[in-house]
C-alpha cells in the first residue's frame, strides 16, 4: 500500500499534506506517530466521565492533529463534536454522544488504514 492509498482509505488529503511536507518519509513518520497520540482516548474517557471541559479540549486537539495531517474525515467529525462541546455549560449536550459515535467510527477507519500501511512496510 502506498502512502497515497492509505490517505484514500482513511478519507484524507494526501496531496494537501504533501504540499506542506514534501517528504514521504517525514509524512510517514508523522502518520505513525498519530497512533501514539492520546487525544482520542482522552476524549472517550472525558465523555464517559461527563467532563465537558476535558472532552472539548481533547476533541479540539484531535481536530487540530487531523487538520495538520490531512485526515479530513476524522477532522470533520471531531470538529463537529468540538463545536457541540464548546458551550460553557457544565453538562455534555445529548447530541454530543451521537457525534462521538461518528468520531469513533472515523478514528477506527483512520487507525485501520494506518496500521495496514505500516504493516506492509
Amino acid at each position: 500500500m502506498t502512502l497515497e492509498t492509505c490517505y484514500q482509505q482513511l478519507g484524507g488529503s494526501y496531496s494537501e499534506v504533501h504540499a506542506r511536507i514534501p517528504s514521504d518519509a517525514l509524512i510517514k513518520k508523522f502518520v505513525a506517530a498519530f497512533l501514539k497520540d492520546t487525544s482520542f482516548s482522552d476524549l472517550c474517557g472525558a465523555m464517559d466521565a461527563s467532563d465537558r471541559t476535558t472532552a472539548f479540549r481533547a476533541a479540539h486537539t484531535l481536530k487540530g492533529v487531523c487538520a495538520n495531517m490531512g485526515f479530513e474525515k476524522l477532522r470533520s467529525s471531531s470538529s463537529e463534536l468540538a463545536e457541540r462541546l464548546r458551550n460553557e455549560s457544565d453538562t455534555i449536550p445529548a447530541e454530543a454522544f451521537s457525534l462521538l459515535a461518528d468520531v469513533k467510527s472515523d478514528y477506527q477507519r483512520t487507525v485501520d488504514a494506518i496500521s495496514a500501511f505500516l504493516s506492509e512496510d
